[in-house]
């Protein structure tokens, strides 16, 4: 089973797990936009990457983040970021890959992150798996860990009936 963890938005990432093994991650591909050089997520580059992934003779699953509005959010910056959301969504059906959604509180409660710093899920997703300390050696690499324990917490749940998260 190939398992890709994504943590949504244009600072967001992608984990790549091939038999409950994570393979790979990778920060969200992104370009420049408009006069004011904004980041978008770079739409063909984030299809290429996973298609790239996917084995068609494997079962696959794409895990994302259900992030919804904060209060204090601008207006801007939450249209931005349902945008990145709909491309994600929107690349994974064109692909007609299974998308599965899960709540930030579900996934952080079950590595025990809940009220903690953004950077603790940086260490965690380092104790869990040490080898890929180099990815996630800064901290603008939450993101990447993120993107680890979504991936994680999906096959910590899935099993032949589904996935019960």
């Amino acid at each position: 089973m190939i398992v890709f963890g994504i943590d949504p938005g244009v600072s967001g990432a992608l984990s790549i797990y091939e038999n409950k093994k994570l393979k790979e991650v990778i920060d969200m591909p992104t370009m420049s936009e408009g006069k004011k050089n904004k980041k978008q997520i770079n739409a063909a580059q984030l299809s290429l990457e996973i298609k790239q992934r996917i084995n068609r003779s494997s079962e696959t699953a794409v895990v994302i983040e259900h992030v919804t509005a904060m209060p204090g959010q601008g207006v801007t910056s939450m249209f931005n970021f349902g945008q990145s959301f709909g491309v994600i969504k929107g690349i994974c059906s064109a692909l007609t890959l299974p998308i599965y959604f899960v709540r930030p509180v579900k996934w952080k409660k079950h590595f025990n992150l809940i009220g903690s710093s953004k950077d603790a899920s940086r260490t965690k997703a380092i104790e869990l798996f040490p080898s890929f300390s180099n990815d996630m050696a800064k901290k603008k690499d939450a993101n990447k860990a993120d993107a680890i324990l979504i991936g994680r917490y999906f096959l910590d749940h899935f099993n032949n009936e589904g996935f019960h998260g």
